[in-house]
């Protein structure tokens, strides 16, 4: 008993000599307030310097993506001019222009003619060894044809829009939208050797005995001779048929450069190392003549131009892009500070033979 009062005893001096509960306190007002302005002063700079990156990453990417789409274009033209057999000059381009003998560029737009040529292009397993199967049939009759080829009329257009469009993106102003390059080609079709002139469709084969890519084009003239190439070139009446590529041109490439940039001296004449007339061999050709470019009566752009020797068969083709339009819809015209945005290509191609050669 004496026991357990003095272990009650002990336990009740014990909880005297204990003090109060602590109670566990928060952050003040103040400190918080201090914490935000110090995550405030910290984390604004690093966001700055992260939205920069971003910003110049983009920038960098899209002229990367320029440069790759201008190289790819240069390069294609390349190919596609190599096989050329006539090549006109800007002199050639006025007079066939002249007579509406050119593909008007699609609804909504305007356009120019840069290179155009005349090419010979093959088409495989057409034409049969005789008469006794069709041109439809050859691929059913292995060994029976034989490959053929057929000229074809090629243009490069520069093309703008003037309203709104797919091709102006970022949008806004019109006049601020870029410009592309587009590609018409006009085709003959597979001619039958056996051929007599009271045949329905002489000098090809009947309609029903070839398929579509076996026809020619409907713009294009039977009657067209490259001895005489500013004549026949097409059937005018016909440019518009979606056939002929008169409203459906192939979109090359977008976001060609439109701001005016003068070119100084006479660039065509040295780079095709200054050509004489053909019919006179002490008369040299003018600028003039030998470059082609987007708007002959006003200062060009001269973003897509061509330097052409049309005796010679050879085209020297620039082509300069805008990877800032990608980014705004401003028209900022190419300096010395940014002509990194502004990617130039140029290439020159002789094709494959002067004309008669």
């Amino acid at each position: 008993m004496k026991n357990l009062l003095r272990l009650l005893l002990k336990t009740q001096h014990q909880r005297n000599r204990s003090g109060p509960a602590q109670t566990e306190k928060g952050m003040t007002l103040v400190e918080l307030l201090v914490g935000s302005i110090m995550a405030f002063l910290i984390i604004t700079p690093m966001l700055a310097f992260v939205v920069d990156m971003l910003n110049t990453d983009r920038r960098e990417q899209v002229k990367s993506n320029t440069e790759q789409d201008i190289q790819a274009a240069v390069d294609f033209i390349s190919q596609d001019l190599s096989q050329a057999i006539y090549i006109y000059d800007n002199a050639g381009i006025t007079a066939i222009r002249a007579t509406d003998q050119l593909p008007p560029p699609p609804d909504k737009t305007t356009g120019s003619p840069i290179l155009v040529f005349w090419k010979r292009q093959q088409i495989k397993n057409s034409v049969p060894i005789n008469n006794s199967i069709k041109p439809n049939e050859c691929d059913t009759n292995p060994g029976k044809c034989n490959d053929t080829y057929v000229l074809s009329l090629v243009a490069y257009y520069q093309i703008k829009d003037t309203t709104n469009s797919i091709w102006c993106q970022p949008s806004g102003a019109v006049v601020n939208c870029p410009t592309r390059i587009a590609r018409y080609e006009i085709r003959d079709g597979v001619r039958n050797p056996y051929a007599i002139a009271t045949d329905e469709n002489f000098p090809y084969y009947n309609l029903s005995d070839t398929k579509d890519t076996q026809q020619p084009d409907p713009a294009f003239n039977k009657a067209f001779e490259l001895t005489e190439p500013t004549k026949n070139v097409t059937i005018a009446t016909e440019l518009g048929n979606k056939k002929s590529g008169g409203k459906n041109p192939e979109v090359l490439v977008n976001y060609i450069d439109h701001t005016k940039v003068s070119l100084a001296g006479a660039q065509c004449k040295t780079a095709l190392g200054n050509p004489t007339d053909p019919k006179d061999a002490t008369k040299f050709l003018d600028e003039t003549t030998l470059r082609v470019t987007d708007s002959p009566t006003a200062i060009d752009t001269n973003s897509f131009y061509a330097c052409v020797d049309t005796d010679k068969n050879i085209a020297r083709v620039t082509i300069r892009g805008n990877s800032l339009r990608r980014l705004q819809d401003s028209n900022v015209a190419s300096s010395t500070e940014n002509s990194a945005f502004f990617p130039t290509a140029t290439v020159q191609v002789q094709g494959l033979g002067a004309r008669g050669k």
